[in-house]
């Protein structure tokens, strides 16, 4: 393949037109009346024979621009096109400089409503806090998802498990024509809805419901992507059906029908598979296959099932989905999902146990089933009463039900290799949790210029159940043999019910600034009952009531938290600072023990914010958060947890909160004229009275773990991106990012009365490309390396350095015509994992697709993990253990499989355009 890959290339550069020829145009954008620089107008060129895009650019402060590139065209049509300000369009002849001069522009006096421009096409529109593209100004291989258009865009990445980044900014939220497509988990949309039917993509901060309807800009947190469908898609329906069969027995079928009715959707989708898949992807090239790690985060996140998250999983799932909006009175969203699934996960762990005199390893095996089944549905309501006046109502719930059985050996060593205690154990549970949330929230403005009033209130009601067997021996050697053998039923039924209430005024004050007023009350009551049953060999049953590891209790949470802050929201400086004071009682009873206990706190918590922008591309934030974080049941519970017998665990129901403060600094910079970006980011957080394990190990290694408040914890990571953008004509294009970043923390723990702190220290440098050639081959190479340091601050424990390596490559060809091949090869390198563990792999898909029946079809036949390489091996380090980790993955396998889709708008079929590039 090392031959035939540069040959490759190298005809694609000889068939290359030799007739292009380079040129430039420049020229300045300015106001038609007062001659004052437009600032970030875009100019784009387009081919006058089939209105393509050849190139764009976007004007600098002073209004210049120029746009370099290479062609055989003798003229060409250019656009300008600024927000408030009709669309300028001359052709102009090609050669090699080419000077505009001034280029004056005229406002738009009114806008328009039913007119629209044929043909104007225009790649960038940016507005106050949206960055707007046209889908088909950016060039993606044919029949692409979202997905891959979002790769093509300044500014935004995507990895490989499909999160998405703007500027370093995560996407935690992804709409179709404004509202929610299937659930919160952006990967539904881009991974599932074809390029083709998307007009815009839009991009701005994710805001709450009270920054939407008061026109305020988001925090700058999160991210939001709006994805419109063209007018000519909004009516009709799109569908896609797959199906694919492979070596040992691996299965794959999945399907998607969306119904658009202008501002009314109606979705379905349905999949079963047994690779691992989420099943909502429609990639014709990537698709169809199975998570590398054996997990099933993809789907679990995405909510379209819920399983327990490792191993390979066989799952099913079903569901639906609504639209509707009507401007200016309501918007309604709505969605349904079934899910079932079995899993199984053989896994293996070896652990390095520190102790501040000695050290023990600990091996444990386990086989793991479990199967689920989930129902859950969710709905978002709004109601605009007028103008002034919206309610809000936000509805969820879900049902699910799990059965899992656990196989588990367990054994200790000492330093010298000679055997301390063994554990052998399986537990079997069955579990039902149902859970129902829901916010309601009125907002009311009182005038134009920023006064409101806002009341919202919100619940959260669960319940979880389970029934469970655990059978155990615990063998401890030595001097003092000693076997404990249990043989138990255990009743576990937990109910939580939490309620908050929030209230919020806002009084414009002088030149921008205003003043916010706010209360915030929260009721948190949690009821834990456990009953534990011995076998009896009398009676033959669970029929002993063992009161020591029993519970009963009920724990409740008061808050009340008065809060003033001040803000001023300006064009370049906005601020933010707020203070609150919070009132929190703990209360906890227990019934079966007779004991009871109350706590009062009161904290003066801080939150500031400053945002400055030094240009229209230019802008960095400055964030500080002081905040509460409330102990868990797990931990204030004063009962013995034996789950695992040589490691029993106990709650302290005298724990404090933790304080945790927060500093956050975040910078960006787009240069759309060189189509370069760089982001600098970093976050630390001081941790007071962070709660902590205290750990006892007595003479047999048999370890005792509780909870107490410490200080001295505090964690922080930091970095940058650089991104560069690099075209020559139609020949060549290539996009280049730069990815350093650090994490560090310290950790502090107790371990047989002897304080033990572990710092760390990450540093993971990465680099990734795209190369494009001719559109018919696409390079995406990537590397990072990660440089991994804990120091302990015992000298009897030695410290822990190693090196973790990942390098990935993406080739794609397109030629000859409807013909893709696919090759996604990785290879990775886990550095100083113990003995048994492998420390490397090579990775490798295959795929290669042919467009038959008119390009309203593709057979494709794949190969996963050609190289029969997979592994599932991390290692990982904390305060007081290094642990190395291997669980099952999907092995090797073929499949051949069919995808066909329907596409049907206005009354007409469409007929496809697989393969011909956009």
């Amino acid at each position: 393949m090392n031959k035939v890959l540069p040959s490759f290339l190298l005809c694609i550069f000889i068939f290359s037109d030799s007739s292009a020829q380079d040129f430039k145009i420049t020229g300045n954008v300015v106001d038609a009346l007062s001659k004052q620089p437009l600032e970030s107008t875009t100019i784009y060129a387009e081919s006058p024979r089939d209105s393509s895009l050849v190139v764009y650019s976007i004007s600098d402060e002073d209004g210049f621009f120029e746009l370099e590139d290479r062609s055989d065209l003798n003229e060409l049509n250019l656009f300008f096109s600024f927000n408030g300000y009709k669309t300028l369009s001359m052709r102009i002849s090609l050669k090699a400089l080419v000077k505009l001069g001034n280029i004056p522009m005229e406002e738009q006096a009114q806008e328009l409503k039913g007119v629209s421009l044929v043909g104007e096409r225009v790649p960038i529109v940016i507005k106050k806090d949206t960055m707007e593209f046209n889908a088909d100004s950016f060039k993606t291989r044919p029949d692409a998802t979202v997905e891959e258009v979002l790769k093509k865009l300044p500014g935004v990445q995507v990895d490989n498990d499909g999160k998405i980044t703007v500027n370093g900014k995560e996407v935690n939220k992804v709409l179709v024509n404004g509202q929610v497509f299937f659930s919160t988990d952006p990967k539904v949309a881009t991974k599932s809805l074809p390029k083709e039917v998307i007009d815009k993509i839009q991009i701005t901060d994710t805001k709450t419901k009270t920054q939407e309807f008061t026109g305020e800009e988001g925090d700058g947190e999160n991210k939001t992507i709006n994805l419109t469908i063209k007018k000519d898609k909004n009516k009709g329906y799109i569908g896609r059906i797959a199906a694919g069969y492979g070596t040992d027995d691996r299965y794959q079928t999945n399907g998607l029908l969306n119904y658009f009715n202008d501002t009314e959707r109606i979705s379905f989708i349905a999949s079963a598979n047994n690779i691992n898949n989420s099943g909502f992807s429609f990639d014709e090239i990537y698709d169809m296959v199975g998570n590398t790690r054996g997990g099933y985060n993809g789907a679990r996140e995405s909510g379209l099932i819920n399983n327990f998250g490792n191993g390979i999983t066989t799952s099913s799932n079903i569901g639906g989905s609504y639209a509707n909006a009507k401007k200016g009175a309501s918007e309604i969203d709505a969605n349904y999902f079934f899910g079932y699934s079995d899993s199984f996960n053989d896994q293996k762990t070896s652990r390095e146990n520190l102790l501040p005199d000695r050290r023990f390893f600990s091996e444990n095996e386990s086989n793991f089933v479990g199967s689920t089944n989930s129902n859950r549905g969710a709905a978002n309501l709004e109601f605009d009463i007028d103008s002034t006046l919206r309610i809000s109502v936000e509805p969820s719930m879900s049902v699910n039900r799990t059965d899992s059985k656990r196989f588990n050996t367990s054994a200790t060593t000492n330093d010298d290799g000679e055997l301390i205690n063994r554990n052998n154990r399986t537990r079997a549970e069955d579990g039902f949790q149902r859970n129902f949330s829901n916010r309601f929230n009125i907002i009311k403005k009182l005038d134009t210029i920023g006064k409101f009033v806002s009341l919202s209130f919100s619940n959260n009601n669960t319940e979880n159940n389970s029934t469970s067997l655990l059978n155990s021996l615990r063998e401890i050697f030595g001097d003092t043999p000693e076997e404990q053998l249990l043989d138990q039923r255990s009743e576990v039924n937990n109910k939580r019910n939490s309620y908050e209430m929030e209230m919020e005024y806002r009084q414009p004050l002088v030149n921008k600034w205003f003043l916010d007023l706010g209360y915030t009350y929260n009721n948190d009551d949690r009821d834990n009952t456990k009953d534990v049953m011995d076998f009896d060999q009398t009676s033959n049953g669970y029929t002993l009531f063992n009161e020591e590891l029993s519970s009963d209790f009920n724990f409740k949470s008061e808050q009340h938290t008065p809060s003033m802050g001040i803000r001023r929201r300006g064009e370049k400086l906005s601020i933010r600072f707020d203070a609150s004071y919070a009132f929190t009682n703990l209360n906890n009873r227990d019934f079966l023990q007779n004991t009871s206990f109350s706590r009062s706190y009161e904290n003066l918590l801080f939150r500031g914010r400053l945002r400055y922008s030094l240009g229209k591309n230019k802008r960095f934030y400055i964030r500080y958060n002081k905040r509460l974080d409330l102990p868990s049941i797990n931990q204030l519970q004063p009962v013995p947890n034996v789950n695992d017998p040589l490691n029993i665990v106990i709650g302290n129901p005298d724990l404090s909160p933790a304080v945790e403060h927060g500093i956050n600094f975040n910078y960006d910079d787009y240069d759309w004229k060189e189509r370069t970006g760089i982001y600098v980011y970093s976050n630390i957080d001081f941790q007071k009275n962070r709660v902590s394990a205290v750990s006892t190990t007595d003479e047999n290694l048999l370890r005792t773990t509780r909870y107490t408040n410490v200080d001295g914890n505090y964690n922080g990571y930091a970095g940058f991106g650089y991104s560069r953008e690099i075209k020559k004509d139609s020949t060549f294009s290539a996009t280049f990012n730069l990815r350093p970043g650090l994490n560090f923390g310290q950790q502090v723990s107790f371990t047989n009365g002897t304080e033990l702190k572990a710092k760390s220290f990450d540093v993971s440098p990465s680099f990734s490309t795209t190369l494009s050639f001719r559109e018919l081959v696409e390079f995406e190479p990537g590397y990072g390396i990660s440089f991994n340091s804990t120091k302990y601050n015992l000298d009897t424990i030695e410290d822990v350095k190693y090196t973790s390596q990942n390098l990935n490559l993406r080739l794609t060809t397109y030629w000859p015509e409807n013909l893709v091949w696919g090759n996604d090869i990785r290879y990775t390198y886990n550095g100083n994992v113990g003995p048994g563990f492998r420390k490397d792999a090579l990775f490798w898909n295959m795929s290669l697709g042919l467009e038959i029946f008119n390009k309203k079809a593709i057979v494709k036949v794949l190969a996963y993990d050609l190289l029969n390489q997979n592994t599932n091996v991390r290692r990982t380090t904390g305060e007081d253990f290094i642990q190395d980790f291997q669980g099952t993955v999907l092995q090797r396998y073929f499949m051949g499989s069919f995808t066909y889709k329907f596409d049907q708008f206005g009354g007409k079929k469409d007929r496809g355009s697989r393969f011909r590039r956009n």
